[in-house]
């Protein structure tokens, strides 16, 4: 029942063995693997205690402990806690890489950089860390997480996912409600209810000794094994502050807490209630800009002898120039308490106080005008800009949003608005952004302000509905900017709408609708936004010019990689893969050494495809980070292309039954998107279908596939189905389903026109081998052999099986093996193990035995352990590989640590060597 002593409060801490225990535990494992641990409880349940409890053992093990502490004023005030956290280890800053840190001090305004990157502030804060476990394991407490400032808990949260190769523990508190992190799976939960019995009546005993039965009875009653509510209702009681009666009663525990903790402050003299008014609105923690602030306040000195009874009562804690409110309910309850008025003067004091820092400053001057202020509102907008070029994105939409209500007039209000909800979006806050919709809906908009609130429309789907009235509201306001020469807003709407189209086909009609606006807003045949508009609108029937267009421009369009990633698109969407691969393969570089990792996950994502389609399998490493980025930053239509991407790979490589896990949870996102997405419900098709063929199974994969050419089902995509069509005509053969897959194949290619981009030439090629009569046979195979397939391993590979599968069936078995050999050993040699196998099956039907499969090295890897060795391989040291990875130095080491003996080798000069090993087939001496 008794656990020690809590370190921070020198008292006995009760009832919580079982969770010390735990939480112990993961102290004790540290050199193992480290984790992150929350506490979730309501206000009083003990977590703080719990948390000081922890420390103590921390400390007596030798752990370093790093801490902060949410505080409500504190939410709009970007990278607060993370500095309270990183306060100690500021002065290792400059052992950094240099993106590292001046990224690191521009959050904290300590730095020259204009503008940084949040990813690389993380990276380094997760560096910091890291080196400093070297010495000793590091426990970093997070205290009311749900109080901190969002870019705080942003970069936390990047940390606490990176840390199971280090020995670093977090263990955060928070309050019972929606949880800080927005992935639940950052941390794991641990839920605090009030203590048993035996202990509150031990813990009550100990702190009022002198109450009277009955009221001690009461009070056990009413707190409910509440800790906090224990103590403090004790010790309002038999202090004779306050009336029971005034606890008494049916408000929620929070409500009689605040009474309690207000109770305590009411007989203090007027120079402690100034240094206590000043304290609950200030959003800082230094005790000398308080004092200050109370004697403007007050009218009169206030030094600290004046403020002592407010530490000697409990209210606040200091320590040195550093001050805290003992619990957020102090400050909570002093706020109630608060007339508007004084809260005004609170916040005008400490805006005169902190006229060195700007930002803060007018953060409170906003809080002291009651009315509508047309200044202080632009200078919140331009506080909004400075969060913003710190990275601290979630605080500049705050900033925006409290501009926006001071705002006088309504038009200016909705801008402010609206930048806000732009903000919102960049940061997966649907919620927020929609909510912002609903309070310009009413107001009369600048024509610009209109036109971004019709682009913020389905922006989380990123188009995935299509449906058909939201594409047409946005081709009208496009060619509404059109006509008032806005063409660079035109152009954005338009490309939003062709998203649209792409995911879910809202008709004819509406693509060339897009189309037609795209071409009247009059910008050259070239223009990237043009041609992806094109792309995604009609891809079939843009796409001859769209290629056209494309081989004008150099692999790095010009050295502009937003504009290689619109032409990367472009490439993908009409087929032409070899060129989205290296259109694409820029804006990957580029957006990893900046570091933006959303726009990263989703190039990643479309590369991954590119290759997949060309019969590139190894693709996984890029589908694999692409989908961590993706879950990362929120993107779920994002991250459920790369999830399909990493399942068919599996399929490919080592085969799997439909209920593939990744598939499941993408099909889950496909359907739960309004009206469904499409695009993604076929790719999950295409990849059970390919693996149902890899394992043999030809009538299950025709009914997969089959649904990407029926109109009325939701899996139905009329670009994807000519890249499946060669998968589904292998089916069909198997089936004995010749004259469907043949009524497929025409109308494919009536479709695909008569100059075919890569992707469309060689499923026709394929299909029209495979299902040919047998006098012409030969010679499609032949072409489907030697023609657009003939440098792609996995596609040449599949003809050859066919081929070789045809000449056994018509009984020229000697003449079979020939191909049936060359496409097991490519099968092979591209880790298409299921299928190496089905080619040796064809092999045996003609008598040849002996071949054994031989694994490729890279097989005993996982993607993100693959990719770590290629550039390891490449001569990049660990902290090279970390910084393009996102991950630290350290990981990526016990990562190579691990790879090593994987590959057989001893150093990384062998990586190299091992990675691009083929292992001669077995039979080789045999044929």
């Amino acid at each position: 029942m008794l656990v020690g002593v809590s370190r921070s409060t020198g008292q006995r801490l009760l009832g919580r063995d079982d969770e010390v225990r735990t939480l112990s535990g993961h102290l004790d494992a540290v050199d193992v693997r480290g984790c992150a641990v929350g506490l979730l409880g309501e206000p009083g349940v003990g977590k703080s205690a719990l948390q000081a409890e922890v420390v103590g053992h921390a400390r007596a093990r030798g752990f370093t402990v790093l801490a902060a502490r949410g505080s409500q004023s504190e939410t709009h005030l970007p990278f607060a806690s993370l500095h309270q956290v990183l306060r100690p280890l500021l002065p290792r800053a400059e052992r950094l890489p240099a993106m590292q840190r001046d990224a690191l001090l521009a959050c904290f305004a300590m730095g020259d950089s204009a503008e940084v990157n949040p990813f690389f502030a993380f990276l380094a804060v997760l560096e910091l860390l890291v080196d400093l476990a070297r010495r000793t394991p590091v426990l970093v407490c997070l205290d009311d997480l749900h109080w901190m400032d969002r870019p705080s808990i942003d970069a936390l949260a990047f940390v606490a996912r990176r840390i199971d190769s280090e020995r670093v523990v977090v263990l955060c508190t928070s309050r019972t409600g929606p949880l800080p992190f927005a992935d639940p799976g950052t941390v794991e939960w641990m839920e605090l209810g009030g203590i048993d019995e035996a202990a509150a009546a031990a813990l009550l005993e100990a702190r009022a000794p002198r109450l009277a039965p009955a009221v001690r009875d009461r009070v056990l009653r009413q707190a409910g094994g509440n800790p906090l509510a224990l103590i403090e209702f004790a010790t309002t009681l038999e202090s004779g502050e306050h009336a029971w009666t005034e606890l008494d009663d049916d408000l929620p525990m929070t409500t009689r807490l605040e009474r309690a903790f207000a109770a305590r402050a009411e007989h203090l003299g007027p120079a402690v209630r100034a240094v206590l008014t000043v304290a609950a609105v200030d959003d800082g923690d230094d005790v000398n800009d308080v004092l200050a602030a109370a004697r403007i306040l007050h009218g009169a000195p206030v030094d600290r002898v004046a403020a002592q009874p407010a530490f000697e009562h409990g209210l606040l804690t200091v320590a040195g120039d550093r001050y805290r409110i003992t619990h957020p309910l102090v400050g909570s309850a002093l706020r109630q308490a608060m007339p508007p008025a004084t809260r005004q003067q609170a916040h005008e004091a400490l805006a005169r106080v902190l006229a060195a820092q700007p930002d803060r400053a007018v953060w409170h001057r906003a809080a002291a005008v009651s009315g509508r202020d047309e200044r202080i509102a632009a200078e919140l907008e331009q506080a909004a800009g400075n969060a913003q070029r710190r990275g601290a994105i979630a605080s500049a939409a705050a900033w925006l949003e409290r501009a926006a209500a001071l705002s006088p007039d309504p038009q200016a209000q909705a801008a402010r608005l609206l930048s806000a909800a732009e903000l919102g979006y960049q940061l997966g806050r649907f919620d927020q952004v929609e909510q912002i919709k609903a309070q310009v809906a009413g107001v009369t908009l600048r024509p610009r302000d209109r036109s971004r609130l019709i682009w913020l429309e389905g922006v989380f789907h990123d188009g995935s509905t299509g449906e058909p009235a939201e594409v047409r509201h946005l081709v009208d306001e496009a060619r509404h900017a059109t006509a008032g020469g806005d063409v660079e807003l035109a152009m954005q709407l338009l490309v939003g709408a062709a998203r649209r189209v792409w995911w879910r086909d809202p008709g004819e009609r509406l693509r060339h609708a897009i189309v037609e606006a795209a071409r009247e807003a009059d910008v050259p045949a070239g223009d990237p936004r043009l041609l992806a508009i094109h792309a995604l609108s009609e891809s079939h029937e843009q796409g001859p010019a769209v290629i056209e267009q494309l081989a004008r421009w150099p692999a790095d369009a010009g050295g502009r990689p937003d504009l290689a990633g619109l032409l990367g698109i472009a490439a993908f969407c009409t087929g032409d893969f070899p060129r989205a691969v290296t259109f694409l393969s820029t804006p990957v570089h580029e957006l990893r050494a900046q570091g933006r990792m959303s726009l990263l996950a989703e190039a990643l994502a479309i590369r991954a495809w590119a290759e997949i389609y060309l019969g590139t399998f190894d693709a996984a490493s890029s589908a694999d980070e692409a989908m961590r980025l993706a879950d990362e930053t929120g993107q779920s239509l994002w991250a459920a292309t790369a999830r399909i991407a990493v399942a068919l790979i599996d399929g490919v490589g080592r085969g799997w039954d439909t209920h593939h896990v990744l598939l499941a949870e993408a099909e889950h996102t496909a359907l739960r998107t309004p009206n469904a997405a499409s695009s993604l419900l076929a790719g999950v098709q295409l990849a059970r279908g390919i693996a149902e063929l890899g394992a043999n199974r030809p009538e299950p994969a025709y009914r997969e596939l089959l649904r990407v050419f029926e109109p009325a089902d939701q899996a139905f995509q009329r670009v994807q189905q000519v890249w499946t069509l060669g998968y589904l005509a292998d089916a069909a053969v198997h089936t004995g389903r010749h004259a469907e897959a043949r009524s497929a194949l025409a109308a494919m290619e009536r479709i695909a026109g008569s100059s075919p981009a890569t992707g469309s030439t060689i499923a026709l090629e394929y299909a029209r081998a495979v299902l040919a009569d047998h006098g012409s046979a030969e010679t499609l195979f032949q072409l489907a052999v030697d023609g657009a397939s003939r440098r792609l391993p996995w596609h040449r590979a599949r003809a050859e099986l066919a081929y070789g599968s045809w000449l056994r069936r018509r009984r020229r078995v000697v003449e079979s093996r020939e191909p049936l050999r060359a496409a097991r050993a490519a099968f092979e040699a591209v880790g298409a193990r299921a299928w190496a196998q089905r080619a040796d099956q064809e092999l045996r039907a003609t008598g040849e035995r002996g071949w054994q499969p031989t694994p490729h090295p890279r097989d005993r890897l996982s993607p993100q352990e693959t990719q770590i060795a290629e550039l390891a391989a490449q001569g990049l040291s660990n902290r090279e590989i970390g910084q393009r990875l996102f991950l630290s130095h350290r990981t990526v080491s016990s990562h190579l640590y691990r790879i090593f003996p994987k590959l057989g080798v001893g150093s990384r000069g062998q990586l190299a060597a091992a990675l691009s090993h083929q292992v001669q087939s077995s039979d080789a001496s045999r044929d």
